[in-house]
């Protein structure tokens, strides 16, 4: 296995007496395709928000690259390089679908490039995930695969070297689940480690290399693909006693 890009130790996060994580340990490595699956409320995204910073850990540490980022805010963790999607794509609604990615391009990924060059490096982002010809639309004007691949685009604006997903295929049909999981495995293939968080299985088992399994706020089990579908664990888990 690769060197250890993002270690989670002992996490835990509490909303008054609900805990919300207990004492979470998780090591993702360098260039790892790594899915986050459990049941609705167990934990998935309260976990990633500790991570990227917009939550603060009631207990615990996070490593990413050997540099200890506990208390670092949101935006130095996304310019030490990790980023993510959100569930609900929220893009500027009066700005291009070419000028939304130029706003975290100048400044989540401080890129030294303005006008022209900066358009530039955004249309190369759009074109590596197919949204090239649509760089001038407005995002009302998008489809939902089209604003999926928005959502994503931004944040391969910051120039991830961890980028976390959270439900990036929602709604979307067999085909165009396809059409993601392959941007996803190029982008993967570039050397950007990625994390998924998926209620779709299908399409979390076949494009982890590795899953990690969270049941209210507990890890329960963590494995290759074919291991957790026989744990019983996780069958309990989703499906009850």
């Amino acid at each position: 296995m690769s060197d250890v890009l993002l270690q989670v130790t002992r996490v835990s996060k509490f909303f008054g007496g609900f805990a919300a994580l207990s004492g979470v340990d998780l090591s993702v490595y360098s260039g790892e395709r790594l899915g986050l699956i459990g049941p609705n409320g167990s934990g998935k995204t309260t976990l990633i928000n500790c991570i990227t910073g917009l939550l603060s850990l009631d207990r615990g540490a996070i490593t990413f690259r050997g540099q200890d980022i506990t208390r670092l805010p949101a935006y130095r963790r996304a310019r030490a390089g990790i980023t993510r999607s959100f569930q609900i794509p929220k893009p500027f609604a009066s700005m291009s679908v070419l000028e939304n990615l130029c706003i975290p391009l100048k400044y989540a990924a401080r890129s030294p490039r303005t006008g022209a060059a900066l358009e530039d490096e955004a249309a190369q982002i759009l074109e590596l995930i197919g949204l090239r010809e649509k760089a001038g639309a407005a995002p009302r004007e998008l489809t939902q695969i089209d604003m999926r691949k928005l959502e994503l685009a931004r944040a391969l604006a910051g120039r991830p070297k961890l980028l976390i997903l959270d439900e990036v295929m929602a709604g979307l049909a067999h085909s165009e689940l396809d059409e993601i999981l392959a941007i996803l495995r190029r982008l993967n293939a570039q050397g950007i480690t990625i994390i998924m968080i998926e209620h779709i299985l299908r399409a979390v088992m076949s494009f982890s290399e590795r899953l990690v399994v969270l049941d209210a706020g507990v890890k329960i089990a963590e494995g290759v693909p074919a291991e957790i579908m026989r744990n019983k664990d996780v069958e309990r888990a989703y499906l009850g006693e």
